[in-house]
């Protein structure tokens, strides 16, 4: 997609992740209460509401492309040939949500050729926006006010990592004690992604499931801000329906840390 049009659609689909986070905040206000999906996840009031929002925006859009998305269909017909399409996660961090705790998100990403062009990872509970497309830089605003462009960090070895609140597993411990990383701090949600994107972490490692629209919207902040999104064999991650929506794992972290990080993802 030419850059004019990413420029023009990215606008909009800011708008669109904000007033989904608004639907979010409003149940919260209500009071969570929540469900069990058949994958044992759980599901509230706020997954549907903020999906609904985000579906009726994108379906406003121009070009019209196919939407993925966790509450949505996921049986639809040709979904493997799909080559542009929406990825999107409506709440991400639902269990966050349902404790009361401020880390969920609201992932929109536009995924092109198995790659995601152009995502918007917004906060509600912080009214904090990420966002990125291919050319255009990765950007943060906070509370509304003007943004400010953000970077993968600069080392020469990764020094502090990002990892999950509610998956830590002991693989993922075993590789950060390969690297020689001895300082973790932990999130829910894209903010894990976001963290590196933004130079807060040096390495964010996920040794378990995640879907593809977990990780669309952080990943293109990510490449955009200097990082690399590899799976667990070191190959840059694959968005493409046809690869599968569910994936092993993945690593991400400044593109300059590459001939450290793939020499422990290999001795895995």
């Amino acid at each position: 997609m030419e850059t004019q049009t990413l420029e023009r659609v990215l606008a909009r689909v800011r708008d669109i992740a904000i007033a989904a986070g608004r639907e979010i905040q409003r149940v919260a206000a209500d009071g969570v209460t929540a469900e069990e999906k058949a994958d044992g996840s759980p599901l509230t009031r706020a997954d549907t509401a903020s999906h609904e929002a985000i579906a009726a925006g994108l379906a406003e859009l121009e070009p019209k492309l196919p939407v993925l998305s966790e509450e949505g269909d996921l049986e639809q017909q040709g979904m493997a040939a799909w080559r542009v399409f929406w990825c999107v996660d409506p709440l991400d961090g639902t269990k966050e949500f349902v404790k009361g705790l401020t880390e969920y998100t609201v992932n929109i990403a536009l995924v092109e050729d198995g790659r995601p062009v152009l995502g918007v990872v917004y906060v509600p509970a912080q009214d904090v926006l990420y966002y990125a497309a291919a050319g255009l830089g990765a950007w943060k605003a906070e509370g509304g006010g003007e943004p400010t462009r953000i970077h993968a960090r600069q080392v020469d070895k990764p020094e502090r990592a990002v990892v999950s609140r509610s998956h830590l597993s002991a693989e993922t411990e075993e590789f950060l004690k390969r690297l020689g990383v001895t300082e973790m701090v932990q999130h829910g949600s894209s903010i894990k992604i976001c963290a590196v994107a933004e130079g807060k972490a040096d390495i964010y490692p996920r040794h378990g499931p995640t879907c593809l629209w977990d990780t669309a919207a952080g990943t293109a902040v990510a490449l955009e801000a200097g990082c690399a999104v590899v799976d667990l064999a070191g190959e840059p991650l694959s968005y493409r329906p046809a690869d599968g929506i569910k994936k092993t794992g993945f690593l991400v972290y400044p593109r300059l840390l590459t001939d450290q990080v793939c020499p422990a993802l290999a001795e895995a």
